[in-house]
């Protein structure tokens, strides 16, 4: 509590700044496998940023257990590739917006969920699993997102997982659009 009120008190002057000339809505997609040892949950996390800043961004606890570092990150990945299905709708249903809206980009730092998301088959035995592949398999296919690797260092949704050192809080910041009023 202490840290959230310390964080607030410094946060005070924080604004998102967007900018016109970036209209390019692209995501970051991160996971944590079970951190806590008395849980064995994983969290997802994403963010979605256009104009240079967040307009959607989201850190939940996975409703299922991921057996490893790449489920989790995979099932991350899928939920990310649904809130971009939805931002994609919502940007076509725009009048003003470009039309077609080009596909959106997910940055993910996990090679291995990355090659499982663009393979055809998914040999595993975890049917959740196969229904999220079938899910993310289904979005790259119909060209409403498209995924890219980035690494960890480099990726904004990092922040909402897991604690960071200072540079990169204020790294992951920038990248969100969060600076300070001037």
């Amino acid at each position: 509590l202490v840290r959230v009120l310390r964080y607030l008190k410094y946060t005070l002057n924080y604004r998102l700044h967007y900018t016109r000339y970036q209209a390019v809505l692209k995501g970051h997609s991160d996971a944590n496998w079970i951190s806590d040892t008395k849980d064995t949950k994983s969290k997802s996390e994403y963010v979605f940023t256009l104009g240079g800043a967040a307009i959607s961004w989201k850190s939940s606890k996975q409703i299922c257990i991921a057996r490893s570092t790449m489920e989790s990150e995979f099932i991350a990945l899928d939920k990310a590739g649904e809130e971009a299905e939805w931002l994609r709708h919502f940007l076509e249903d725009m009048p003003m917006w470009m039309k077609p809206v080009p596909f959106i980009c997910i940055h993910c730092d996990s090679k291995s969920a990355i090659g499982r998301a663009q393979s055809h088959m998914y040999n595993g035995k975890s049917r959740y699993i196969c229904q999220r592949h079938n899910t993310v398999r289904q979005l790259l296919s119909n060209g409403i997102i498209s995924i890219d690797f980035i690494k960890s260092k480099e990726n904004i949704a990092d922040s909402l997982t897991k604690g960071l050192s200072r540079g990169q809080v204020n790294y992951s910041l920038r990248g969100m659009g969060l600076k300070p009023m001037t």
